[in-house]
């Protein structure tokens, strides 16, 4: 079963939730397999002791103009959406940091004068935790625009390599842009994690909106429930909306957390709140 972890708004707990479900599954020796999918901030790895196996290179293709062939004639140019190739008068420029490999360039030109070459774009990490855990880890070289890309080739890794295990738990990016609908798109089951503050309440209206038009099971998740006001709550009730869990606004949590500690490990007696996500999502 693969379970998204996602959020309207960064800031919630998601990695938390995520990081701790992971742990509650392997306790019930379920085979788990753990990706950080968070590319640009990802920090799943601070709370586990993991031995890291193998290190991959994703890229994307860039187009690459030859000068003897190139005549200038800007068809590439009005292809690009990104402005990532331009034409000044009979040379054409290539900016790469824009480029988002579309290809669409290359086909475009009728000189033939544009090939693709390739251009790393992060890194891909996997291993293993300290509990077992299958974990993997992607992380955006700086500068770079292409988290999408990067969130695919993490995921189209994992799905043509990794075929043995009983949950599969994709810690999104936050909020609603199309990274998030790459994490999310092929998931069984997506677990909204938010805060009863009018910006978690405003953030995860959009988050259901996007769900819905993807048509998935959702549920919610509230973290610091003792926060905020009753809204949150009488919105879930209205739309219909199952909340699984809570946590609240603790200090010890947060002191925990600070420290790359594990709730379940550190506080055991909040298990039952994750309990109530696993007697859902159980296969």
């Amino acid at each position: 079963m693969k379970i998204a972890i996602a959020s309207g708004k960064g800031g919630t707990g998601k990695t938390t939730i995520s990081t701790n479900l992971a742990y509650l599954l392997k306790e019930n020796n379920y085979r788990v397999l753990l990706a950080d999918c968070d590319v640009e901030e990802p920090n799943d790895d601070i709370f586990f002791n993991i031995e890291w196996k193998e290190n991959i290179e994703p890229f994307i293709l860039i187009p690459e103009v030859d000068p003897n062939k190139c005549t200038g004639c800007g068809e590439c140019t009005k292809a690009c959406q990104y402005h990532a190739i331009v034409n000044i008068g009979k040379k054409t420029i290539v900016f790469p940091e824009l480029c988002h490999g579309c290809g669409l360039c290359t086909y475009a030109c009728p000189e033939d004068a544009i090939r693709e070459v390739k251009r790393p774009i992060g890194k891909i990490s996997n291993g293993y935790t300290a509990e077992n855990i299958r974990f993997f880890k992607g992380l955006l070289n700086i500068g770079e625009t292409v988290t999408t890309s990067l969130i695919t080739n993490l995921l189209k890794y994992i799905d043509e390599n990794e075929k043995n295990y009983d949950f599969y738990l994709y810690d999104s990016p936050p909020g609603t842009s199309c990274p998030v609908i790459e994490t999310t798109k092929n998931a069984d089951y997506i677990l909204l994690v938010t805060e009863p503050t009018p910006f978690g309440l405003n953030d995860l209206k959009m988050a259901v909106e996007m769900i819905r038009k993807l048509g998935k099971d959702f549920g919610v998740f509230v973290n610091k429930s003792t926060i905020g006001n009753d809204d949150l709550w009488n919105y879930c009730k209205a739309e219909n909306i199952e909340i699984l869990g809570q946590l609240p606004n603790s200090r010890e949590i947060a002191t925990s957390y600070s420290n790359g500690g594990l709730i379940l490990k550190d506080f055991p007696a909040y298990r039952k709140e994750f309990l109530k996500i696993y007697s859902k999502i159980k296969v």
